[in-house]
């Protein structure tokens, strides 16, 4: 609390969290007013209903951290204590992506939700990657991209929503499904990279890359963790975050095969999600090549040091789950199977 940017970020934070709330208290006090009952039970046959979808998605999205709703989230990531930063980003705006999935299989949603839904998700991803390679702050740095990932979760989600439109084509069920699978990747690996850069601060006392550099020679356990999350947030295999994405991938292009009315957009989506994961990969290897190879840039690179084993296992553990998954995708595909026919 004695730094100005910390009290800021908190104060963002909680202004945020307050409107959002405000949001879903809409939501949920309409929704009791219209069906006179507080119990949340099927109503996808109530479709006077599906206007209060947009209370939901500007309260869930807000906590999400969707673009342009993200304002509160590269601050509140960037100042917390890495370990809460790893719970903000892999667990705490998933409630939202999990509000949104859960209250749209139970209640209507309006014929354009699905549309609205992944251009939001498109947007997200590009400007989230985009403003992701203008930081100097590693911190600030990832929490851009978890405004990119959430955009992509939001882009199988949209799909989803669009092709229930289209009578549950079965393209939805991929593109829903690589979503919701990205939700438990995008929580491990940004985990681990919060984590690594815990690692870095901790060893050095900064998160300015420019300060930083030769890290791997001291620290070769962090950097050969943060490169592993490095791979998987990139999208790159045999890692966890190829499998997601790929699946949302193949939904796009089942889409597009069908030539359906969502076609053209499906193929501007796989476009740009392509694009996506080039400018990921284009940031990491920024990072990494400013933050762990060449030459310390100051003496606070110069005096780093591997962190203990209390630091390093946690990480061990987070990257071992990102290769599981990557390598044995099947293994979790039953739980994703019966998410997805629960809420079809």
């Amino acid at each position: 609390r004695q730094r100005s940017e910390v009290r800021e970020a908190g104060w963002l934070y909680l202004a945020s969290s307050h409107v959002a709330a405000l949001c879903l208290f809409a939501f949920f006090t309409l929704l009791a007013a219209r069906t006179g009952s507080w119990e949340l039970s099927s109503m996808r046959d109530r479709s006077d209903l599906a206007p209060l979808f947009w209370f939901a998605l500007a309260g869930f999205g807000l906590k999400a951290g969707l673009f342009p709703l993200h304002i509160w989230l590269p601050s509140a990531h960037a100042n917390a204590p890495s370990h809460v930063s790893a719970i903000l980003s892999g667990v705490t705006i998933k409630i939202g992506i999990y509000g949104l999935v859960r209250f749209s299989g139970w209640l209507p949603v309006p014929s354009q939700a699905g549309c609205v839904v992944a251009i939001l998700g498109v947007v997200s991803a590009v400007f989230g990657v985009a403003f992701a390679l203008g930081q100097h702050d590693l911190k600030r740095l990832l929490a851009y991209h978890s405004v990119e990932n959430i955009g992509i979760i939001l882009i199988g989600f949209g799909f989803a929503l669009v092709a229930m439109g289209e009578k549950n084509a079965p393209w939805g069920r991929l593109a829903l499904a690589g979503g919701l699978l990205h939700v438990w990747n995008h929580g491990l690996f940004k985990s681990l990279l919060f984590f690594g850069a815990g690692s870095v601060l901790h060893a050095t006392g900064t998160r300015e890359m420019s300060r930083l550099g030769g890290l791997w020679r001291m620290m070769p356990w962090t950097a050969s963790l943060f490169a592993l999350g490095a791979v998987a947030i990139s999208g790159l295999p045999p890692l966890n975050g190829f499998v997601s994405e790929w699946l949302v991938f193949l939904g796009l292009f089942d889409a597009t095969i069908a030539r359906g009315p969502s076609a053209w957009a499906a193929i501007s989506a796989a476009i740009l999600l392509g694009i996506t994961g080039a400018l990921a990969l284009a940031c990491f290897v920024k990072v990494c090549g400013v933050v762990f190879l060449g030459a310390p840039r100051s003496p606070a690179a110069e005096r780093a040091h591997e962190s203990g084993m209390s630091m390093r296992g946690p990480m061990l553990v987070l990257g071992a789950a990102c290769v599981a998954i990557g390598l044995a995708p099947i293994l979790f595909w039953p739980a994703i199977l019966r998410a997805v026919d629960v809420w079809n």
